[in-house]
């Protein structure tokens, strides 16, 4: 169990890397003026995004959910686990959100400036901080 949990914890961080990162090329994408620095973010994205982000949530969710039905009678039965798998939810979403900036990105069509995407580049802080402090502390209501 302690090497399950090792490999989720290694996909995860691996997972979080790409989610602090991808958006911070975004910042850069969209303040790009040359035809020759959008082409490099498109390809850099493009590799982040499905070499790295997409396989590591992959992994994360493949894992955790392992580690989840190994003991659902514990795990579902508190509050903390449940909140943190609706938490784990909406990073799925963000990484959607990754992809359909990926896409609007690399075929010209964007529409957000980088204030934008240094707000929404923040967002997977907030959400780590919450899952690190839910299935770490436990919270007890």
């Amino acid at each position: 169990m302690l090497w399950l949990k090792s490999f989720h914890i290694i996909a995860m961080v691996c997972w979080f890397a790409g989610l602090f990162y991808l958006p911070r090329l975004f910042v850069y994408h969209s303040l790009s003026e040359d035809a020759v620095s959008r082409d490099r973010f498109v390809v850099m994205e493009r590799k982040l995004f499905w070499g790295i982000m997409t396989p590591s949530a992959v992994a994360t969710l493949l894992f955790g959910f392992w580690l989840l039905f190994g003991n659902p009678d514990y795990y579902l039965a508190w509050w903390w686990m449940r909140l943190k798998l609706a938490l784990v939810a909406l990073l799925l979403a963000y990484h959607g959100l990754c992809w359909h900036y990926l896409q609007a990105l690399g075929e010209g069509r964007n529409r957000r400036g980088h204030v934008f995407f240094r707000i929404f580049n923040e967002l997977p802080v907030l959400l780590l901080i919450a899952i690190t402090i839910l299935i770490v502390v436990k919270p007890v209501l």
